[in-house]
């Protein structure tokens, strides 16, 4: 068995830490936030990274052939 976070816990203190005017809108990009590094985290843990020179040239690449 894998050992997962404790989301009800995570998911509490992320919503304390989000201030009194907070809206729908601000706590559902803190959760997608809080997933996108989790999965980046996870991705880098398995060994599946690139180079920084490899990534920007794969970003300028699609910029081209948007373009």
């Amino acid at each position: 068995m894998t050992d997962k976070p404790n989301i009800k816990a995570e998911a509490h203190r992320l919503v304390e830490a989000l201030p009194d005017s907070a809206n729908w809108d601000d706590l559902a990009y803190e959760v997608y936030v809080r997933q996108a590094v989790d999965q980046g985290l996870a991705e880098a843990d398995a060994g599946r990274l690139l180079e920084h020179d490899d990534a920007l040239a794969r970003v300028r690449a699609r910029i081209r052939r948007a373009s």
